[in-house]
């Protein structure tokens, strides 16, 4: 899949910054939205195609509530054409919370005393991770501070550490990371303990804005963070997730930015990011900022809507800061991944009883508490498919392969099939007998809704083979 790289102020070479605020200032000042360009923008990217950064600005200076409605509509039917109705589901693993950082929006800043500091040893990662496995979890992302601790040795063995646990009918199938800026050497380490996505969020793509909430810690350095990604690329990580913190700074400015971003890598690297990401400023330990960029509601709904039919391509993630009543809705308009029973206190995965929130122990505030089970057999009432498939990274369906399938829409050949798969296991291996009765019934709906004989065909036999202990078959 080849992209047509746009011009911009700031050409894009691997390696370098590529933001120009102005530029970006620029787009937003001067987009103006009628209804007849609104269509015409929508229209392009149901047809599959990415936007520009104009077609972006429209969108996001559309006020008219039956316009923005469109837009929500029009990420919905996008959401539905490419990736069905499955939803992914993963579990965030706090590995340690040292951090060197400083940033003043973060609990595990390196100012806040009150904060309890943990790394997990080899022992406790092992342990948090067979009660996830218990829960039906496969996929998980392991999460660091910023500490001179976490090298990307340290990294590279809690990795090959959350592959080795297997118990009974769980295992760890995808590792992804959040973790902070490496050099490209780093980067290699990490590579070769087989993880999935590199994750790391920019929180704010306006320099001035972003120098006054990251105080000291490499984390300071806006530009070598900006270009961590491309050096994740050049070593050979081709699945990466970018995002941004919205309340830190406008988020028309930062909507803007992570689409230029999206487009940087296109042009550098012939793939755009594997995942997205817009979590919002929530609770934390000695949080105290002002509200000024706080990100209501509606404008939320309004910038996820508007991210999916910029990016038609890529997946974008919805986490437990926000509640359940908003995540369901904000599933409807192109949200792909959630996580779900998630805990982010240090070594909390052990204690099945406890959910109550220490923000001393946590980065944040979650505000989404529901057990796995609960989430699943919600997406199941809404006829969402859940899904733990991981079979795309494990066939080498990553990077610029990835791109080839999913951007034409072909990942939903795959998608849907491996969906069932992975949500079957789940019922025979995990879930209440309630839950189970319907998931079996949503399966069977499913299967009739496909229109390939052959591949039907297909399902129905492996699903026997699950029915009857078999394990891990991927389309």
């Amino acid at each position: 899949m080849q992209f047509t790289p746009e011009k911009y102020s700031i050409p894009d070479e691997p390696m370098k910054p590529f933001i120009d605020p102005d530029e970006i200032l620029n787009y937003l000042s001067k987009a103006t939205s009628t209804k007849e360009k609104v269509q015409e923008i929508i229209a392009k990217s149901l047809s599959k195609k990415r936007l520009n950064l104009e077609e972006v600005a429209t969108l996001i200076n559309t006020n008219e509530p039956e316009l923005i409605e469109e837009i929500k509509n029009g990420a919905r039917n996008l959401k539905k054409n490419i990736y069905g109705n499955r939803i992914v589901l993963f579990a965030p693993l706090y590995i340690g919370n040292k951090c060197s950082n400083n940033c003043t929006y973060c609990g595990f800043r390196s100012s806040n005393f009150a904060a309890t500091r943990m790394t997990l040893d080899d022992k406790q990662i092992f342990e948090e991770i067979e009660s996830l496995e218990d829960s039906g979890q496969k996929r998980l992302i392991l999460v660091y501070g910023e500490h001179e601790q976490y090298s990307p040795e340290f990294i590279a063995n809690s990795v090959r550490v959350a592959y080795s646990v297997k118990k009974g009918n769980g295992e760890i199938r995808r590792v992804n990371i959040n973790a902070a800026p490496l050099e490209i050497e780093g980067f290699k380490i990490i590579k070769e303990a087989g993880i999935g996505t590199f994750q790391i969020f920019q929180e704010t793509y306006f320099q001035e804005a972003y120098k006054t909430y990251h105080i000291r810690g490499r984390k300071a350095d806006f530009n070598y963070r900006l270009t961590s990604l491309d050096r994740a690329q050049e070593a050979g990580i081709d699945d990466v997730g970018i995002g941004a913190l919205f309340g830190l700074y406008d988020w028309r400015f930062d909507v803007m930015a992570l689409v230029r971003h999206t487009n940087h890598l296109e042009a550098c690297y012939n793939v755009g990011p594997h995942t997205i990401s817009f979590p919002r400023i929530k609770d934390a330990s000695m949080l105290n900022l002002g509200s000024k960029y706080f990100v209501n509601d509606d404008d939320f709904t309004k910038l996820i809507a508007i991210l999916r039919l910029a990016v038609p391509y890529t997946g974008m993630i919805l986490t437990a800061r926000e509640p359940a009543h908003l995540r369901n809705e904000i599933l409807q308009y192109g949200v792909s991944q959630i996580d779900g029973g998630t805990k982010i206190e240090l070594g909390s995965y052990t204690k099945t009883d406890e959910k109550n929130q220490d923000l001393h122990k946590g980065q944040f505030r979650i505000n989404d508490d529901r057990s796995l089970n609960e989430i699943i057999d919600e997406l199941i009432e809404q006829k969402m498919l859940p899904s733990f498939c991981t079979s795309c990274y494990r066939m080498g369906r990553t990077g610029e392969h990835f791109m080839e399938f999913s951007i034409p829409g072909f990942i939903k050949r795959f998608c849907t099939p491996n969906a069932i798969l992975t949500l079957a296991e789940y019922l025979c291996d995990y879930a209440p007998q309630q839950t189970a009765d319907k998931g079996w019934a949503l399966i069977e709906k499913e299967l009739h809704a496909l229109d390939d004989e052959k591949i039907k065909q297909t399902i129905r036999e492996r699903l026997e083979l699950i029915k009857h202990g078999k394990r891990d078959i991927y389309f």
